[in-house]
C-alpha cells in the first residue's frame, strides 16, 4: 500500500481525543458555509477513496470470505430451521444467505483519525459484500462532529441521536461492527441479547472475546463483564487477518457469532437470570453512559465512547 507508511507512524498512537471541523466564527459567513460544504465532500471523495485502497488489499477478500461464511448456511440447513428469524435468498452455489441489518458504534472521529477512517472504508466494503443496503446501517459514536454525521448521511448511512449504551435488542440477523472499542459496550449488547433466540441473531465484528479474556484478571471479568466471560465459550470466533502495516487498525480483530448448538449447551435456568451491568467497581469505564437529568437539567455526555490500545 504505497504512499501510507509516514501517515501509519504519524497516527501510531491510535483514536485520541475527538477532534472537530474547525469554525472560528459563531455564525459563519456564507463563504465560510460554502468552506465546510467543501470540508465535507472533500472527506467523502477521501473516504472512498480509501475504500478503493482496502478493495485491492488481500486481506479484504479473506475478510469478505469470512463474512460470507458466517451468513450463509447449506439449504439443508435452512430447511431444518424453517422458523429462523428475518429474510434468506437462496444462492446459485446451494446456500442460503440471511438478510442483515448492520450496527455500528464507537468508530471514532474519522476526519482526523487515519484508523477510523480505514475502519470506516472497511465497513463500506462488507456492507456491500454481504449485501446490507447502506441505509440499513445506522452509526453512533458522540466523537462524531456534525459535519462527520453529514458525511454519513452523504454516504447514504443511518446516523443514530441516542446514546443506546450497546443496549440493542437484536429483533433480525444482525452484524454489529465495534472495532476497538471498551468491554462494557460488548457486555451491554450480550446482556440486552442474552437467550437463544437473540444471540443466534448476534454477529460481531470486533475484539476477540478470548483475547479480552486473557488480558483480564478473572475475577474481575467475572465479576465486572460477566457476560463476555460467559459467551467466550458460547460463541465461534473467526480470527481476522492484520497485514502490520494495518496493525493499529485491525489487530485483535474477530468475526463472532453464536451457533445455536453451543447456546442450547447452557442449562435453560441460566438465561433468566440476567441482571443488567452496574459497573460499580469499574473507575476506569470504558464507555460513556446516559446520564439522567438532575433537578430539571437535561441529559449530558461528558466523553466519547473510549477505544483499546492493543499493544
Amino acid at each position: 500500500m504505497s504512499g501510507t507508511v509516514e501517515e501509519w507512524r504519524v497516527v501510531r498512537r491510535g483514536k485520541g481525543a475527538p477532534r472537530k471541523f474547525k469554525s472560528h466564527q459563531p455564525v459563519p459567513s456564507a463563504p465560510a458555509c460554502l468552506q465546510e460544504q467543501l470540508d465535507v465532500e472533500k472527506l467523502i471523495r477521501r473516504i472512498r477513496d480509501t475504500v478503493s485502497e482496502l478493495r485491492v488489499e488481500e486481506l479484504w477478500q479473506q475478510w469478505k470470505n469470512q463474512l460470507l461464511l458466517a451468513t450463509s448456511t447449506s439449504v439443508s440447513e435452512s430447511s431444518d430451521s424453517s422458523g429462523a428469524e428475518g429474510q434468506k435468498d437462496k444462492d446459485t452455489e446451494g446456500t442460503v444467505r440471511q438478510h442483515l441489518e448492520c450496527v455500528c458504534y464507537g468508530l471514532g472521529s474519522f476526519s482526523s483519525c487515519a484508523s477510523a477512517r480505514y475502519q470506516l472504508a472497511m465497513l463500506l466494503l462488507l456492507l456491500d459484500a454481504g449485501q446490507i443496503p447502506v441505509k440499513d446501517c445506522s452509526l453512533y459514536d458522540p466523537a462524531f462532529s456534525p459535519a462527520e454525521r453529514d458525511v454519513l448521511r452523504g454516504l447514504g448511512l443511518s446516523v443514530l441521536t441516542e446514546n443506546e449504551e450497546g443496549k440493542r435488542l437484536a429483533t433480525k440477523p444482525t452484524l454489529f461492527y465495534l472495532m476497538h472499542c471498551g468491554k462494557a459496550l460488548y457486555n451491554n449488547l450480550l446482556w440486552k441479547n442474552w437467550n437463544p433466540r437473540h444471540l443466534s441473531l448476534v454477529k460481531i465484528i470486533g475484539n476477540c472475546f478470548s483475547g479480552i479474556r486473557e488480558r483480564t484478571i478473572e475475577r474481575e471479568l467475572r465479576r465486572d463483564y460477566s457476560y463476555i466471560s460467559k459467551a467466550v465459550d458460547l460463541c465461534e470466533e473467526r480470527l481476522l487477518p492484520c497485514p502490520s502495516h494495518l496493525i493499529d487498525v485491525f489487530s485483535d480483530t474477530a468475526l463472532i457469532t453464536f451457533p445455536s448448538d453451543r447456546l442450547n449447551k447452557l442449562p435453560q435456568s441460566s438465561w433468566p437470570d440476567s441482571p443488567e451491568p452496574q459497573y460499580q467497581h469499574c473507575s476506569d469505564l470504558e464507555i460513556i453512559l446516559k446520564q439522567k437529568s438532575i433537578s430539571g437539567s437535561p441529559e449530558t455526555t461528558t466523553d466519547a465512547f473510549s477505544h483499546l490500545t492493543l499493544m
